[in-house]
Parts: structure tokens; sequence; C-alpha cells
């Protein structure tokens, strides 16, 4: 009996015992199959994100903006240069004490570049006030016996005299303390910095000496514009007011409108050419002095009332391409690319005429890329 009764206990399900090994690690290894899957769902979903790529973009130009009735009768090269650019330097020689400026700094007209030692001005000044309250004091005392009839006129003059030297000796002495404050004299920025605390600086050369001539160099950004030589045997087809197109070495894309200025009235015997000054109608921190310059002097072609009037956009040959066969631009909207189909009219050399599909204003690729795909994300660069 008691054989039967151990049996039946066997079969009995102990719920107080602790659960079993395999169990514990049956879960752990769930636990860590499911993070392994949220792991490779969260990097397929920003792996499949598009790729941003950097590209350039051209904005669509209006074709009556480009001015179609203006042709180039005559090229010519040369360089931006500024009318306003100035060294700065003292007016005597001097030690720098401070230096308050630094390559690339844009500076006020009066502000403060340098401090010189004005040791020596400042006591030369001081012993002139000094001076010159002790002559105050002797007129006006002999203003008094003057007036008493103690003192002669005489006398009077010769004090007023002396006040007036040493007033106007006073006001030199302030004004070479002041000098040694250099300041700018216009508005700018500073392109050179020539000068070092501890350094001598003289207006005058020191002919290969130590002695520095100049704090800084100083340009006006305001004032840049571009001179060319042109040959003499072609000046005749330059006016002053003449429509120019500018086109920077550095940016050979991009057309600054311009105009001449002036034709410097002299040639150059050496190089037979006339030197012509060009304004740019374009104010832009690209334009920086010294840079290499193309211009083309444009004539204005008069308009007759049987020309047929021009539709369309214009944009670069380089930023058409072809999809199956039909050609097509792609259009940056929103930081997405999208490629639409368009009708081209006619080509030049540089740019394609182009009636529908586009606007201007636009921004396109400038440069079709087979890369880029519709609606990828994309930033101008």
């Amino acid at each position: 009996m008691s054989e039967k009764k151990d049996l039946l206990n066997n079969l009995k399900i102990d719920r107080d015992a602790p659960p079993e090994q395999s169990s514990i690690l049956t879960n752990k290894i769930l636990n860590i199959g499911l993070a392994a899957i949220i792991v490779l769902l969260l990097g397929w979903f920003f792996l499949s994100e598009e790729q941003l790529q950097e590209v350039t973009t051209f904005s669509v130009k209006s074709l009556n903006n480009s001015d179609p009735s203006a042709s180039s009768i005559l090229d010519a090269s040369g360089y931006v240069v500024a009318r306003r650019r100035a060294t700065v330097s003292s007016k005597t020689t001097g030690k720098v004490m401070k230096v308050f400026i630094e390559e690339g700094m844009y500076v006020e007209e009066g502000q403060l570049l340098a401090q010189l030692d004005d040791s020596t001005m400042v006591a030369d000044l001081n012993y002139s006030l000094s001076q010159l309250n002790e002559a105050r004091r002797v007129f006006n005392r002999t203003q008094e016996l003057t007036n008493e009839q103690l003192a002669s006129q005489a006398s009077l003059d010769a004090a007023q005299a002396a006040l007036e030297g040493l007033e106007a000796l006073t006001e030199i002495r302030k004004q070479m303390v002041a000098d040694m404050k250099i300041v700018a004299p216009f508005s700018g920025v500073v392109v050179y910095k020539a000068a070092q605390p501890g350094e001598m600086i003289s207006p005058i050369s020191a002919g290969g000496g130590f002695t520095k001539t100049g704090i800084c160099t100083i340009v006006d950004m305001e004032s840049l514009e571009v001179e060319v030589d042109v040959n003499e045997a072609f000046i005749n087809r330059v006016s002053s007011g003449q429509p120019v197109v500018a086109n920077l070495n550095a940016y050979p894309n991009w057309d600054i409108p311009a105009e001449v200025i002036a034709i410097i009235p002299t040639a150059d015997r050496n190089k037979a050419t006339v030197r012509v000054r060009i304004a740019l109608l374009e104010k832009d921190e690209r334009v920086l002095p010294d840079m290499g310059t193309r211009v083309s002097f444009l004539r204005k072609v008069e308009t007759t009332a049987n020309v047929v009037k021009k539709e369309g956009v214009l944009v670069p040959n380089a930023a058409v391409g072809k999809i199956n066969n039909a050609s097509a631009v792609q259009l940056v909207q929103k930081g997405k690319i999208q490629i639409i189909e368009v009708d081209i009219a006619e080509e030049t050399s540089n740019y394609s005429r182009i009636v529908s599909g586009l606007s201007a204003g636009d921004t396109v690729v400038a440069k079709f890329d087979e890369n880029l795909e519709d609606k990828q994300k994309v930033i101008i660069n």
C-alpha cells in the first residue's frame, strides 16, 4: 500500500520548487533575439534613407533679362583694383606699443589702429601746460597792475604775447600726443598688417633698415572697379557709359553687369594700349582686389518691328540631359530632386533656350547627373 502511495506522490507537481534553468535560458535567448531584430530594423530604416549629396545649382534666367539685344564687340582682360587703398603710417618716427588690428578685419573711419610710444610727448605737454598756467597768472596780475596804473602797457602786451605763444605751443604738443594714436582714414578692410609691437615706424623709408613705413594697408571694398588695357587700334569701339559684362577668372560662369566709367586720356607707348576704368554694378564679397577679370564690351542692337520676340528661359547646356530620348533637367525644390522634361527651342555654344517646363528663377542642377534620382534629397553647395 505504501508503495502505491509513493508512486502517486511522485506524480504530483511540486509548485514550491524553483523554476528550471532551461526556461530562464530560453527567455534570455528570446530577449536577445528581439533586441537584435529591433537593431536591424532601425539600421535598415536609417540606411534606407537617401544619402544627402551636394550639388551645384544654376538659377534659371529669363530671356528678357538676359538682354539678347546686346552683343559683344570687344573683349579685354584686366584686374580688379580699389580706388581707395591706403598704407596707414604715422606723421613722425615712433615706436609701436600696441596694434589693434589683424588681416581681414573691417575697420570704421576714425577707429584706433595702433598706439605709438607717446611718453616723451606727454612729458612735453605737461611742461607746456605748467608754463601756460604760469603765463596766464602773470598776464592776469599784470592786467590788474595796469588797471591800477602800477604797470605799463608794454608790460601787459609782453605778458599777453607770452601767453598766446604758450597757448599755441600747448596746442602743438597736444596734437603731437594725438598723432601717436594711428586711426583709420576711411572705412575698409585690413588686407596687410605691416608692423608689430616693439618695431619702429616712420613715414620716410629707412633705405633697407629695420624701420617700417606703415602699420597696415586698408582697402575700401565699396570702391572696387576693373581696369583693363584695350589695344589702341580698337579703342574707338569703347565709349563712356557703355554696358559691359565682366567675368572673374575665379568665377567664370558668373556674369557681372558693369559699365565704362572713363577712358584714361593717355596711351602706353610700350604696349600700345589705352587704360579703361569699368564700374561693377553689383557689389559682392566674392570680388577681391587684384583678381584677374575678362570683360566684354557690349553694343546695343536697334530693334525693329520685323524682329520676332523670343520666348522662354536660358539654362546652361550642361544642365540638360536625356531621359528616355527626351530632354530633361533636374529641378531642385525644397531640397529634393525633381526630374522634369523640357522643350528646347534652340541651343548656343553655352546656353539652351527652353520654352516649356521651366520658369525664370527656378533652381536646377548646373551639370546633369545621371546618378541623381527623382525625389532624392540633396544639399546645395
